[in-house]
């Protein structure tokens, strides 16, 4: 793993014991995958070439190095275990309205080639994996984190079946950017109010149009102005504010034949050099979604 990205992988330690410290979070609230997602359910995604690759390990060297991490099978078991990891939410958040995955929004990934730390793409296999099972038609994914989902425009590109909206800044990476259904490019330095003023002015009307069974979410909190990878100038609070404002959109957000439109939560980016700083933002998503989902 490269040097810089060894510190902020604690988080995915952290994280689940300052829930629990606070008491946001019980043992029993939490779960682990039941198992590897499948080929069958990878595959719906990603091409069969690209995947036999990644599991015996004979990527080429240039496509390993877009990876941004070593290639080894523990790398690929963990993305396997990460996408099990959002499927699982998925039927979760069915049930409880809101699921969260602290690690997933692996959204550099495309179909044919991984990139930025990105292997398999977890929240559009599991949006493939709900249409599949018929538990969703139409599917509304939020990305939020400071870099676009350029993978995931590029794997729903020409698919009415699922909208991707990205709000990110205009730069950062993907110096070349994909096209979403929706893209908000921010300039350097976007304050909380702007941020939360663009949010608001096509958050609920989207959801309003598109009219999702299922709402996707990327939390990444890469848009802090302390984040060493992102250039948005948001503080700790405008990042809660903006938490809570999508999970109450979503919360309000009306459907014909459901009580409520279940969602499921991916973290994202997180790089600040303080680590406190990380898991306290990420600890607001849980403490916003308990609130209001409560």
């Amino acid at each position: 793993m490269p040097e810089g990205h060894r510190f902020p992988m604690i988080k995915y330690e952290l994280l689940p014991q300052q829930l629990l410290h606070e008491g946001i979070a019980r043992q029993a609230d939490f779960f682990e995958p039941s198992k590897l997602c499948s080929d069958e359910d990878v595959l719906r995604v990603h091409n069969g070439e690209y995947l036999e690759s990644l599991k015996n390990l004979t990527l080429d060297k240039r496509a390993a190095r877009k990876l941004g991490f070593p290639l080894s099978g523990q790398l690929v078991e963990r993305e396997l275990r990460i996408a099990q990891g959002t499927i699982e939410g998925c039927l979760k958040a069915m049930q409880h309205k809101v699921a969260m995955n602290i690690a997933g929004g692996t959204h550099h990934a495309y179909t044919d080639h991984g990139e930025a730390f990105c292997l398999l793409n977890d929240q559009a296999i599991a949006s493939r994996y709900l249409q599949h099972h018929n538990h969703a038609e139409k599917i509304l994914i939020v990305d939020l984190d400071v870099h676009q989902g350029n993978g995931t425009a590029e794997i729903f590109q020409n698919d009415d079946s699922v909208f991707t909206f990205s709000m990110h800044g205009a730069g950062n990476y993907p110096f070349k950017k994909e096209k979403s259904d929706l893209d908000i490019a921010l300039p350097d330095g976007t304050d909380d109010a702007t941020f939360l003023d663009e949010l608001k002015q096509h958050l609920p009307d989207l959801i309003a149009q598109e009219k999702p069974d299922f709402i996707f979410y990327l939390a990444g909190v890469d848009v802090l102005s302390s984040d060493k990878l992102g250039r948005l100038g948001m503080t700790l609070e405008g990042c809660k504010q903006r938490d809570a404002y999508s999970f109450s959109a979503f919360a309000k957000a009306k459907h014909t034949s459901k009580s409520f439109i279940p969602v499921q939560c991916s973290m994202g980016g997180g790089y600040s050099p303080d680590i406190r700083h990380i898991i306290d933002a990420h600890a607001n998503t849980y403490r916003v979604a308990r609130d209001i989902f409560n």
